[in-house]
């Protein structure tokens, strides 16, 4: 391949100038960024999974040499948990195998890495909230293929953080908020698994997280490491399709009553963690923000996607 094209790029410092470059920019979390950075005025450029794949050590590197960023994230994954099961090689391929080639491409260019990961790491066996520290034991193809992505960055690049997070939603893309809102639009009613709890976290609320770990990162702090963030308190799938469906009835005037079912009345392909609650107090020591209580950040979302549009959701 020879010389590597920017291997002695130096450093940006934080402020002007300063540049953040996403990959993984076309789905829910890379638009929120995009939106977020626009809104403070910061420079960040994003990069779709079809300008770029990140399994590709070349284009990777391309993407680096033109935009010369001041950190890298990356918030592309193989997201679709039950269709892994049968498709093991793609999400390696994206989650295992593309975090990898980013970390390398890093460590050449001398850039921190920021990259999101799961609670679908831990098996949720464990009575109470998930730590850093806790042992990982993915029970399917998707958390598995996302602990080996972790292990790859550890493996290659010293200047990275990690942010693990659980049941992400927010106005953008594909979602489990979104999903309910149609389904109470659609149904009389909602039957949802009350035997599995986390965290529901907003991508309004991500995004803030990650753009704090840039700029912590653009000025010099050594925050290297692991971290989890997810919006604050607890709930199960019920609870949260409980608070969707009571937030979107002032805007469709409909009542959609929701249901509770065990787990093994809705089998699924992939195995889920019983337990996805993650303890968030070191990002918030670390970096100074905490997650919303994740019931407002739902109502918060649900009155975007829904106020402009009247009683039609």
């Amino acid at each position: 391949m020879g010389a590597h094209p920017f291997r002695r790029l130096p450093r940006r410092a934080a402020g002007a100038g300063s540049i953040i470059l996403v990959f993984g920019s076309g789905g829910q979390l890379g638009q929120e960024l995009a939106a977020l950075a626009r809104q403070r005025g910061l420079a960040l450029r994003g990069l779709t999974r079809a300008q770029v794949d990140i399994a590709n050590p070349s284009q990777v590197e391309n993407a680096l040499a033109e935009a010369r960023p001041s950190v890298i994230i990356n918030a592309g994954a193989y997201t679709k948990v039950d269709r892994a099961e049968a498709e093991p090689a793609e999400a390696m391929q994206a989650n295992a195998t593309g975090p990898g080639v980013l970390a390398k491409a890093c460590a050449a260019a001398g850039l921190p890495l920021i990259h999101v990961s799961t609670d679908y790491v831990f098996d949720g066996s464990q009575p109470g909230t998930y730590r850093e520290s806790d042992p990982i034991a993915p029970l399917g193809v998707y958390g598995r293929s996302k602990a080996a992505g972790e292990h790859a960055i550890r493996e290659i690049l010293s200047e990275h953080v990690i942010v693990r997070t659980s049941w992400v939603y927010g106005v953008y893309g594909a979602n489990f908020l979104k999903t309910i809102l149609r389904l109470a639009g659609e149904r009389e009613e909602l039957r949802i698994v009350a035997d599995q709890r986390g965290c529901p976290t907003s991508t309004a609320d991500l995004a803030e997280a990650l753009l704090a770990v840039a700029q912590a990162l653009g000025k010099g702090r050594a925050v290297f490491g692991t971290y989890h963030f997810a919006g604050s308190g607890a709930t199960t799938w019920h609870g949260f399709a409980q608070r969707i469906v009571a937030a979107q009835q002032p805007f469709t005037g409909r009542f959609v009553p929701v249901l509770p079912i065990r787990t093994d009345e809705y089998p699924t392909p992939a195995q889920r963690p019983a337990n996805s609650e993650l303890d968030s107090s070191r990002f918030s020591e670390t970096f100074g923000y905490t997650a919303r209580p994740w019931a407002d950040a739902v109502d918060h979302a649900v009155e975007q996607l829904l106020a402009p549009l009247g009683t039609t959701p």
